[in-house]
């Protein structure tokens, strides 16, 4: 499922991030720098590196292919039922953004999961 998710080329990133040294950020850059046409979401900002940032999934022009999530679960389990709202059927579960929890609703809203990190599936 890695490869086939992988193949989606419209990814929103939960938790974007402005600081260089952050996953919210590398994560961010390298989608970008393989092609990928990435959606920076993070209630904090409003703009990384000149692409304007949503401060909510509801609010992305388009609906993604996939959503990579880069947040502490406790902020993930109140996103991913808008994502699910959103239409976004493919979500992307980064190191340390994992929980049961998350696992359950995804469950229980019929969404496909892939567990791994981006930087290692794309270096």
């Amino acid at each position: 499922m890695n490869k086939e998710m992988l193949s989606k080329k419209k990814w929103a990133v939960i938790g974007a991030s402005d600081k260089k040294e952050s996953f919210g950020y590398r994560i961010f850059k390298i989608l970008q720098d393989n092609g990928y046409e990435v959606y920076p979401v993070n209630p904090r900002l409003d703009e990384i590196d000149g692409v304007p940032v949503y401060d909510d999934v509801m609010k992305l022009p388009e609906v993604p292919d996939v959503a990579d999530f880069v947040v502490n679960p406790s902020i993930g389990e109140k996103i991913l039922p808008r994502c699910a709202e959103k239409g976004i059927q493919n979500i992307w579960l980064q190191p340390g953004a994992r929980s049961p929890e998350l696992d359950q609703i995804a469950g229980e809203k019929g969404l496909n999961v892939v567990k791994s990190c981006v930087l290692q599936e794309l270096s």
